[in-house]
């Protein structure tokens, strides 16, 4: 059985707590490309049918020999959405039949206790996160008994120390509702808002209204939520420098604790809702990087931290406290302050990273139900990975939460000689060193303040799988 390593590194030389990316406009144009966003390793695209059920029942087995105990982390994915907003890539199902819920609830329940079951006795929840889909589809009541559920199949860790979130749409939800969400035992509240032009709004059929955003912000705080955060897409149709920076000065002005500020990826070859977006309505290449450059500005000089990749902070959130100790980690939610943690997914299309292994639930539900019915987890696919990935995995993580990466720690981690293993590697980061985005030492890779916003360039180097791969737009850009 592979064992994982998390290597511990050297004490680095005394940075600035808070330091600000440099924005090099013709450095990102020219090298800006299409990459994973690695919230795994190996990325998804990797995963094979090969792996199944019993591959996932063995890897659980291998958790539970393993003798340590080490909290949970568990995802619940709800897959349904009343209207469909022209951009979304999520697997999703747009309908107003609410029975669809009702059935789709029973079978997931049915996963959720035989999950339960597999961990008894190490199944301590630390963080819950829900997505979808929207997840407050779901009725007051449906929530309150899913919860319920979960908590019947699992033990959960405290609210002070658990961190448990929520994905919702503003429109989907009242003041009452959030503050039941609460009640429920959600202490993290995420909120699409994407723009608040209303233009832009229009475009991507996702009429929200500011007011009804804040509103929904204030009976967060209100009710007592420890972090609300905000999603922003910059490059989607009608978009303009000008309607970003208005759309950032009423954000700014709501004061979330967290935003996440994506880069919109217009693949309408793969999801066939962005075909009603119209090419002409599309910002060109230089439109989007002076949003992107003004995105940063404006909120580094708000007192956000810049986390990684699209991810913003406060000082004192958990997200930056974690990556100043060390200890910030990256899954399929993103970035996350809990890092030794198995992740348990439930639902449709979920994802889960157990032991050495990733595993994924069908994608349709008639087949997830299929499975379910002949009294098996849902796993269509999955990957075991050899100590290569584990490897690899290590350092892209390590790249794409701390910036930088420990030679000696690896080589104390893993049975390699650094330098042998990864010459291809070396040579390519002595090129990215010439252009000023990593530093290369005898002891230490780091990343630059200019090469942070292109730190998925710097991972693309480490991913022996880029050059197997088919030709052809599978990815977004990566700046």
């Amino acid at each position: 059985m592979l064992v994982e390593v998390s290597p511990a590194a050297p004490k680095a030389a005394p940075i600035a707590l808070h330091p600000v990316v440099e924005f090099d406009a013709d450095l990102l144009g020219r090298l800006g490309k299409s990459g994973p966003r690695y919230t795994s390793y190996p990325t998804a695209d990797r995963f094979s049918a090969e792996f199944g059920y019993r591959d996932y029942l063995h890897a659980v087995a291998g958790v539970r020999t393993r003798g340590a105990k080490r909290p949970l982390s568990l995802y619940i994915h709800i897959p349904f959405c009343d209207t469909v907003c022209y951009y979304c890539a999520c697997n999703k199902i747009v309908t107003k039949r609410r029975d669809k819920a009702a059935t789709y609830l029973s079978y997931l329940k049915r996963e959720i206790e035989m999950q339960g079951l597999l961990f008894a006795g190490i199944n301590e929840v630390e963080q819950l996160h829900f997505g979808g889909g929207t997840p407050t589809y779901l009725s007051d009541a449906q929530m309150g008994e899913l919860m319920d559920h979960l908590r019947r199949s699992f033990r959960f860790a405290s609210d002070e120390i658990g961190e448990y979130s929520i994905e919702v749409d503003p429109r989907t939800v009242s003041v009452e509702r959030v503050h039941g969400l609460r009640r429920q035992g959600f202490n993290r509240i995420s909120l699409g808002v994407q723009d608040f032009d209303p233009e832009v709004q229009k475009a991507v059929n996702r009429i929200q209204p500011e007011a009804e955003t804040r509103a929904i912000i204030d009976a967060s705080r209100a009710a007592g939520f420890r972090s609300v955060s905000i999603d922003l897409i910059y490059g989607l149709p009608k978009q303009s420098p000008e309607s970003m920076a208005r759309t950032l000065d009423q954000v700014v002005a709501a004061d979330p604790d967290r935003i996440s500020v994506y880069h919109y990826a217009h693949m309408p070859h793969l999801f066939k809702p962005q075909r009603r977006i119209s090419p002409d309505d599309m910002p060109d290449s230089e439109a989007k990087l002076a949003m992107l450059q003004l995105c940063i500005e404006r909120l580094t000089a708000a007192g956000y931290v810049y986390i990684g990749m699209d991810h913003f902070a406060k000082p004192g959130d958990d997200l930056a406290v974690a990556q100043r100790q060390g200890r910030l980690h990256r899954n399929f939610q993103g970035y996350s302050t809990h890092a030794d943690t198995d992740l348990v997914s439930c639902g449709v299309s979920a994802i889960g990273a157990v032991g050495a292994t990733y595993s994924q639930n069908a994608k349709t539900l008639d087949a997830y139900y299929e499975l379910l019915d002949r009294n098996e987890l849902p796993v269509a696919r999955g990957i075991r990975l050899g100590m290569d990935d584990a490897l690899r995995r290590t350092i892209i993580q390590k790249l794409m939460c701390q910036f930088e990466l420990s030679v000696p720690a690896i080589e104390q981690a893993f049975p390699i000689v650094f330098g042998a293993y990864f010459a291809n590697e070396l040579a390519q980061l002595r090129r990215m060193e010439r252009d000023g985005l990593v530093i290369l030492g005898d002891e230490w890779i780091s990343v630059t303040m200019k090469g942070r916003l292109l730190i998925r360039n710097v991972c693309m180097v480490f991913d022996r799988y880029l050059a197997a791969r088919a030709p052809g737009p599978r990815h977004s850009r990566t700046i």
